[in-house]
């Protein structure tokens, strides 16, 4: 369960992008994505939102930025999965081996293909590659059995995140 600073945190997000959605660009992107549901936040103020919640919770540990990710991303919200998405590539430099195992938890619960890209692109690859050699062979071993699963998502996934590594 995470902690009270944490539901905090993801409060303060979701009612930030709540704040900032625009009905129509919800629906521009409910016809452009479907799948999901939609606030009509911008990328700018999904960024806005999560700088000012992390100079709110300045040192949140590595355990809180995945719970934080987790909060965000369980709801079925297009943007709140986008902030989780940032979220993490804000701060790879926390992330772990180990991580991956929630990631592909959020490719295997996607809705979203595009949302499910920019986790590959922009949060498991440069994880990937930032790895040590011991931790960095785990890695790619994940990745190599995700590259055989029956989940689209997590193939396409696999041939991102193994791209020049």
């Amino acid at each position: 369960m995470a902690s009270q600073r944490i539901v905090e945190a993801c409060e303060l997000v979701d009612e930030a992008l709540q704040y900032e959605s625009s009905w129509q660009r919800a629906e521009e992107h409910r016809a452009r994505f479907g799948g999901v549901g939609y606030y009509g936040t911008s990328v700018g103020a999904i960024r806005a939102s999560l700088r000012d919640t992390l100079r709110r919770f300045p040192e949140l540990t590595h355990d809180e930025i995945t719970a934080l990710s987790s909060l965000l991303w369980a709801a079925d919200v297009y943007e709140r999965r986008l902030a989780a998405v940032i979220l993490l590539q804000s701060r790879l430099d926390v992330l772990i081996v180990s991580d991956l195992t929630r990631l592909e938890g959020f490719l295997r619960s996607g809705t979203v293909d595009e949302l499910s890209f920019v986790l590959a692109r922009d949060v498991i690859r440069p994880l990937v590659l930032s790895l040590g050699d011991r931790d960095r062979a785990r890695a790619e071993s994940v990745v190599a059995r995700w590259s055989e699963s029956e989940s689209p998502g997590l193939r396409r996934a696999a041939q991102i995140a193994a791209a020049d590594s």
